[in-house]
């Protein structure tokens, strides 16, 4: 049982001074019969049975209410969860040479950013318990999806991933910045980066290796995917009549780039050259990160208030329903 807004509790504290508003407790009578007693009653106004239920009845559905805005939530049950307390960053290069289609799936040519997507979702998917964040590149990088534990907004927005949106080239060393700025002031007990690029840093106005330099700094480690076979490719293109061709295109790579970036970070450097070569790559940086710890947290709650708005609607209708009934002042 929590309160979703504990503050609106402060708002109980106003009952006694409504209560001392009314001068005193209950309401005065308003017929007084002859009596030798009233004399010694001069100066003060008797109360009555009545005006003290009243009172209490209006206090019970005002407490109802202010509880009802402090919102109770009933856990609907605890569940063991691992958390590894990594902190992940996933760097993806969207440059147009990812169009290429030297991947194959299911015997069907795909997209080196079509393969690259379906194997990251895997790796997503096979560590719920880490903060992962996405950041894509060509000639600069965007942030597509800050750290988050939220898998299910992570993978949409992993989908959403185009060749086109920012200006063409690869500046990898521009996308490893990036990340590093994301991971920078994190307290995880480990935070990795995740750079996956086809081709050669040609863009941006940061060096891959001062990227690097400024990473093994705060403490951040590098894995480095070149991904594809590099020299000729197959690139899908559109003529200026509209039509679709396949066409071929020379795709450079650097491999000594990348490698010296993992290990001036103390990571690793990995070529993938086909979909299992790529998907093998993903599960060894998943085994090499491994530390998980069990913690107990409520998944879902329900929300209360609402039994308590009508309680308290209930309760004050009920006073005015004794107060203009059976418990009804006399004018």
């Amino acid at each position: 049982m929590r309160f979703a807004t504990p503050a609106a509790l402060w708002l109980l504290f106003l009952a006694p001074v409504v209560w001392l508003a009314q001068g005193r407790i209950g309401r005065a009578a308003a017929l007084q019969y002859p009596s030798i007693g009233l004399v010694g009653d001069l100066g003060r106004r008797p109360s009555s049975r009545a005006g003290l239920s009243l009172l209490l009845l209006r206090a019970l559905g005002v407490a109802l209410l202010v509880l009802a805005l402090a919102r109770p939530q009933q856990g609907l049950g605890a569940a063991e969860v691992e958390t590894s307390g990594i902190d992940i960053l996933l760097a993806i290069d969207v440059s147009g040479s990812m169009r290429a289609l030297d991947f194959a799936q299911r015997n069907q040519q795909i997209s080196r950013l079509d393969a690259v997507r379906d194997v990251v979702k895997d790796f997503i998917g096979a560590r719920p318990g880490d903060r992962m964040g996405l950041v894509a590149f060509a000639g600069r990088p965007y942030l597509v999806s800050p750290l988050t534990l939220d898998h299910d907004w992570l993978l949409q927005n992993l989908d959403r991933l185009q060749i086109g949106l920012v200006e063409d080239g690869t500046a990898i060393g521009s996308a490893l910045a990036a990340g590093t700025n994301r991971l920078r002031d994190r307290e995880a007990r480990s935070r990795i980066v995740i750079l996956l690029t086809d081709g050669v840093n040609n863009a941006g106005k940061i060096s891959p290796e001062m990227a690097a330099e400024a990473a093994r700094a705060l403490g951040l480690k590098v894995y480095t995917i070149l991904a594809g076979t590099g020299g000729e490719v197959p690139i899908p293109s559109t003529d200026r009549f509209g039509r679709q061709r396949i066409v071929t295109a020379r795709v450079d790579v650097d491999e000594e780039t990348l490698a010296r970036v993992a290990e001036v970070t103390g990571g690793r450097f990995f070529r993938a050259t086909d979909v299992d070569s790529l998907a093998q790559i993903y599960e060894e940086i998943d085994a090499m990160e491994t530390t998980t710890e069990t913690l107990e947290r409520f998944e879902s709650y329900r929300e209360l208030y609402p039994w308590l708005v009508l309680a308290g609607l209930l309760v004050l209708a009920a006073e005015r329903f004794l107060a203009e009934t059976r418990l009804r002042r006399l004018p």
